[in-house]
């Protein structure tokens, strides 16, 4: 079951506290993540077994399954206090709509900033660009630039996501061939965790515990 319409905000800026970005209403409190959460159009769905029905891919990116009527953000704290944390990441990169992922994945990228790179910085703005204004030509220009990257650097792998929200992956004089919807969750999380994988391992469970706060704040 789907919630809400699949697409959600702004630009890139100096690291700091989480921002929702315009036209991204939250109402989970900050700093909250006790799992329960009002319905938002900023989720897919609300049980997390209703997200593994909607994108079945989920299941070659992550071991840990939901249990029957499990709260989406509720899997996604047990998950943060499981043996493998990441997969909170993996699993609310795909939760939000596309849009909202986008941003989350900038903000993740954010408060990391310290440990990216000028080109990363650029992506995060293209994207950051696209999520203000979710139209053809941003998309456009931001699948254009992570393209001709030579590397899948935290950024690049952010701006691929964004690129994935739409147009075809077919060449231009073929018939139109949308990109799978979780390929943009799987570009968010591959941003969010390359990022992760920079910084202390000492410091990783507080960071992850960070991120799906600032998750949380966007429902």
């Amino acid at each position: 079951m789907m919630t809400g319409q699949d697409s959600g905000s702004q630009g890139s800026g100096s690291r700091g506290p989480q921002s929702r970005g315009p036209g991204l209403s939250g109402a989970g409190p900050s700093g909250d993540v006790s799992g329960e959460a009002p319905h938002s159009a900023s989720l897919r769905c609300h049980l997390a077994a209703g997200l593994f029905a909607d994108i079945p891919e989920m299941t070659e990116d992550m071991d840990a399954r939901p249990t029957q009527g499990e709260a989406a953000l509720a899997f996604a704290l047990r998950l943060l206090n499981s043996a493998t944390p990441e997969e909170a990441v993996t699993f609310t990169a795909q939760l939000f709509t596309r849009r909202v992922a986008i941003w989350w994945g900038h903000e993740c990228l954010r408060h990391l900033e310290n440990l990216l790179d000028p080109p990363d910085i650029e992506m995060m703005a293209l994207a950051a660009a696209w999520v203000a204004t979710p139209d053809a030509a941003h998309r456009s220009r931001v699948a254009e630039a992570a393209a001709a990257c030579s590397t899948r650097s935290p950024g690049v792998w952010l701006a691929m996501a964004a690129g994935w929200t739409g147009g075809s992956m077919a060449p231009a004089d073929a018939p139109v061939v949308p990109p799978p919807r979780f390929l943009t969750g799987r570009g968010v999380n591959a941003a969010v965790l390359s990022a992760l994988a920079r910084g202390k391992r000492a410091d990783r469970q507080e960071t992850l515990e960070t991120f799906i706060g600032m998750a949380h704040d966007l429902v």
